[in-house]
C-alpha cells in the first residue's frame, strides 16, 4: 500500500504479514457492526448494476458501513489484516484478486464466488471472516436474480 508505505506479504502455509508483523482477519462474527469493502461496477460491466445496487442497499442497512478504498487487491489485504470484515465485487480480473485471495485465506478468512463459476474465472468474489462471510452471502444471494438495470 504505497499510500501508507506498508508491505503486505503472504506465503501459503505461513500466514500473512504487514511489514513483518503477523496479522489475522478480525474476530467479527455478525453483520451488525461489520465494515464491508466493495468496488463499484464500471460502464463496461453494467450487467451487474441492478443486482449490485440492491446488494449495496442491503449491506448499508445491515452493517456498520461500506468502504471503497479503490483497489480489490488492497481491499483483500485490509480484510486479511483485520481492518475490514468482508469484501465483495463483480467482474474483476484474476490479477486483481489472486494474491489477495491467498492473503485472506492465510489470515483465517473465507473466499468464495457469488456465482457458480470459479472465482478466478468469473471475477465475482465474496470474502470475509468466516461468520460474516456466511451472513453476507445469505444477504447478497437473493439480489443475484434481480434483472440488470
Amino acid at each position: 500500500d504505497p499510500t501508507r508505505q506498508e508491505l503486505f506479504t503472504a506465503i501459503r502455509g505461513a500466514g500473512v504479514q504487514v511489514d513483518g508483523r503477523r496479522v489475522r482477519v478480525s474476530a467479527r462474527r455478525e453483520l451488525p457492526g461489520a465494515l464491508v469493502a466493495t468496488g463499484f461496477p464500471y460502464r463496461s460491466n453494467t450487467r451487474w448494476m441492478g443486482p449490485y445496487l440492491g446488494m449495496l442497499r442491503a449491506v448499508m442497512e445491515q452493517t456498520a458501513g461500506v468502504r471503497r478504498p479503490g483497489s480489490a487487491a488492497l481491499d483483500l489485504a485490509y480484510l486479511a489484516a483485520g481492518r475490514t470484515d468482508a469484501f465483495f465485487e463483480f467482474g474483476l480480473e484474476s490479477w486483481d484478486i489472486a494474491a489477495g485471495m491467498l492473503m485472506v485465506q492465510e489470515a483465517g478468512g473465507l473466499v468464495t464466488g457469488l456465482t457458480p463459476e470459479p472465482v478466478l474465472t468469473s471475477g465475482n468474489i465474496l470474502a470475509g471472516t468466516p461468520k460474516v462471510h456466511d451472513a453476507l452471502r445469505e444477504l447478497l444471494l437473493p439480489h443475484l436474480n434481480t434483472p440488470a438495470a
